[in-house]
Formats: C-alpha cells, sequence, structure tokens
C-alpha cells in the first residue's frame, strides 16, 4: 500500500479540521502573537476566545450562522514549526517499518500547522543533516511536502543528534517549535542535542517511536546471530532468560531517561509504538493537550 494514498489525505483533512474546530489552535499549544489590523490582506477565521478585540468579529458570518469568528489576516505573526525527522537505519526496523510510521506523523502534524497558518519545515537526518524541505506556508504545498517525504530513504548511520543539532542552530532562521521524530538511539546521548537546541532558544518537543518487539522481544533462547541495524556488523551470542530480562529492563530504563528528561525541562514528549495508526496517534497527543474528550 502507498505510505500516503487518498485514504490518508482524507484522514488528514479530518484530523485538521478536528484541530480547529476543537483545539482552538496549533496542536502544539503555542500562541502566536496577533497583529490585526485595517488594510492587511484577509487570510482566513478563526472561533473567537475570551480577551479576542471585537472589531475582528466578522459580523456578516455571525448574522448568517450565529457564529462568533474573528478574521485572520496575512500580517498575522505566524508559528514556526521544524521537523527533525530521523533517517537512520534503525528506523527502518519494525512491521510496519518506524520510519513509515513516522513519515506519516510528521506530514498529518506538518498538515495541521499549515491549515492553522503556521510555517513548517522538515529537516532529515541521521549521523548529520542529510535533506531538507525549506520552511514553507499554505495547504497548496502539501503534495510537495508528501513527495519529498515518500522519496526519503531510511538510509543513514548512526545517529548523531549532537551533531545535527549544532548544524540546525546556526541556521539564519527565526526560533520555534522544534519537533524531533525519532526512536533517539543515539550512542552519544540523545540529550545533547535537545540540549543545544533549548539553550538556543528553541522549544523541542519529542516523539520517540518504537517497535513493539524493541520492547518486549519474543523468546530466542540459545546461539544466534544479531546484526546491529544501522552499522550492518554482526556478532554471535548466545541468548539466555536472564539476558532477555536485563535487555527488557534497558529498554525500560531508557524510555524512562527520555520522559524524565522531558518531565525535567517541561518539554512535550510522545513514546508510541507503531501498533497505533498515525491518526490514532495524533487523536491520542490532542486528548493529551485537552483538545478532545
Amino acid at each position: 500500500m502507498a505510505l500516503f494514498d487518498s485514504e490518508f489525505l482524507k484522514k488528514l483533512e479530518y484530523l485538521s479540521l478536528v484541530s480547529k474546530r476543537v483545539f482552538r489552535g496549533s496542536l502544539m499549544a503555542q500562541r502566536r502573537t496577533m497583529q490585526l489590523g485595517s488594510g492587511i490582506e484577509f487570510a482566513d477565521h478563526r472561533e473567537y476566545t475570551a480577551g479576542d478585540d471585537f472589531r475582528y468579529l466578522d459580523w456578516n458570518l455571525y448574522a448568517r450562522h450565529d457564529e462568533l469568528l474573528l478574521k485572520r489576516f496575512q500580517e498575522e505573526e505566524d508559528l514556526h514549526v521544524y521537523f527533525l525527522l530521523d533517517c537512520s537505519r534503525s528506523m527502518a526496523f519494525g512491521d510496519p517499518p518506524k520510519f513509515d510510521f513516522a513519515r506519516q506523523v510528521v506530514a498529518a502534524l506538518a498538515y495541521i500547522a499549515l491549515a492553522d497558518l503556521d510555517r513548517i519545515s522538515v529537516t532529515a537526518f541521521s549521523d548529520d543533516i542529510i535533506a531538507d524541505f525549506p520552511l514553507t506556508r499554505g495547504k497548496g504545498r502539501v503534495l510537495s511536502l508528501l513527495k519529498f517525504l515518500e522519496n526519503l530513504p531510511a538510509s543513514g548511520q548512526d545517529t548523531n543528534l549532537e551533531r545535527v543539532a549544532t548544524g540546525f542552530v546556526h541556521r539564519d532562521q527565526r526560533r520555534g517549535l522544534a519537533v524531533v521524530v525519532s526512536d533517539l538511539y543515539d550512542a552519544n546521548g540523545f540529550d545533547r542535542g535537545l540540549d543545544l537546541l533549548r539553550h538556543r532558544k528553541y522549544e523541542p518537543r519529542v516523539l520517540q517511536v518504537y517497535d513493539k518487539y524493541e520492547k518486549d522481544p519474543p523468546d530466542m533462547l540459545g546461539d544466534v546471530e544479531m546484526w546491529d541495524v544501522e552499522s550492518s556488523n554482526s556478532r554471535k551470542v548466545t541468548v539466555t532468560e536472564k539476558n532477555l530480562r536485563q535487555y527488557k529492563q534497558l529498554f525500560d530504563e531508557f524510555m524512562g531517561k527520555v520522559s524524565g528528561y522531558c518531565t525535567r525541562y517541561a518539554l512535550g514528549c510522545t513514546q508510541t509504538s507503531t501498533e497505533i495508526t498515525f491518526d490514532e496517534l495524533i487523536l491520542r497527543m490532542m486528548r493529551q493537550a485537552g483538545a478532545v474528550r
């Protein structure tokens, strides 16, 4: 099945409508600075919230539909959302592959942001930045975005988030949200890259993806040959029940370290298995943000 088929596009539009009607703003829960005034090009409507200026209510719509909607203009200071997408080989693992799931989630979040008049970009990385979808705005750019994501291979080497973040933060761009979508299997430590983003005044959001067999591997006791999916190195080992228990403990500790880091610095954090669909995950994120009950 194609990664982005017609059914996928229908789900994107549904998620966008849910986010706009119920959440009243970006899924990332980041407020914008309004610059609404006369003589500025009209762009869209949004729902009225307490404290908004009555001068910008669309009274014609109110008369026809009894809805309080504010006019939005092109000069409104939009939110910049930067997606950092892990393309290392470990992301190709799983059924479905973590990389396919991650690309669908990025596409969905980016579409919601574009529909809300935010600006988005995508930076693909492994041990370094390997490709960029430049900063853009408007739902009309979604097909170009999907084509970019579909053509990305999961072929990079070891993840190095610190090196990636170093290159990213030295770009001449406005600060905004930095959504890191990755399994975070970084031998140098995922926290170094996130530290850089925080110190340079970006607002990191972590979306950690894992496969169910990474969390709870099947019993494979005895002599086996194991492969490192990123380096392609192999090693013959003897797996015992004790080894499996130790592995599960280490995996749980790693997940706890990620969530603990995000809690300590008040960062948004979503840890998810690929067992659910991308749209189920987005709706779950909305519920966690208080958008959907």
